[in-house]
C-alpha cells in the first residue's frame, strides 16, 4: 500500500498542492482537508498529480467539488501532471475534457485559470 503524501507550497499568487501515492475512498478525506486549507489562502490552486499512483471516483468527487467552489468564487483549480495510467478515472468520466489540465506545474502556474485544457495527455 503506497499511502498518501500531501504537501502545499505557495508560488506567487497560487498554491501548489502536491499529491503522491493513492487517492481512494480512505485518503480522499485528507485530500479534501488539504484543498480546503489551500482555498482559504489562495484563489488559484494547482493540483500536482505527477506522483499519483492510483485515483478512484471518490477522490474525483473531492476535486470536482473544490473546482466548482473555486470557480463560483472567481478562482481556479488547475490539474498538472496527471498520467493516464494512474488517473484513468479523469478520462473515463469525461472530466479530463472539462477540468483545466496541464502537463506540468509550471504550465499550470503560467495559465490564467480560464484557459481550459492545456495539453495533458
Amino acid at each position: 500500500m503506497a499511502g498518501l503524501r500531501l504537501s502545499s507550497e505557495q508560488r506567487g499568487d497560487s498554491m501548489v498542492v502536491a499529491v503522491g501515492g493513492e487517492l481512494d475512498l480512505v485518503t480522499s478525506r485528507e485530500l479534501d482537508e488539504q484543498l480546503t486549507r489551500a482555498r482559504r489562502e489562495r484563489s488559484k490552486i494547482v493540483l500536482d498529480l505527477t506522483a499519483v499512483e492510483f485515483m478512484d471516483t471518490s477522490s474525483l468527487a473531492v476535486i470536482v467539488g473544490h473546482w466548482k467552489r473555486l470557480q463560483s468564487a472567481g478562482g481556479s483549480l488547475l490539474l498538472a501532471g496527471a498520467r493516464y495510467r494512474y488517473t484513468k478515472t479523469l478520462w473515463i468520466t469525461g472530466l479530463a475534457d472539462r477540468l483545466p489540465m496541464y502537463d506540468t506545474v509550471e504550465l499550470a502556474l503560467a495559465a490564467d485559470g480560464d484557459a481550459g485544457v492545456g495539453g495533458a495527455g
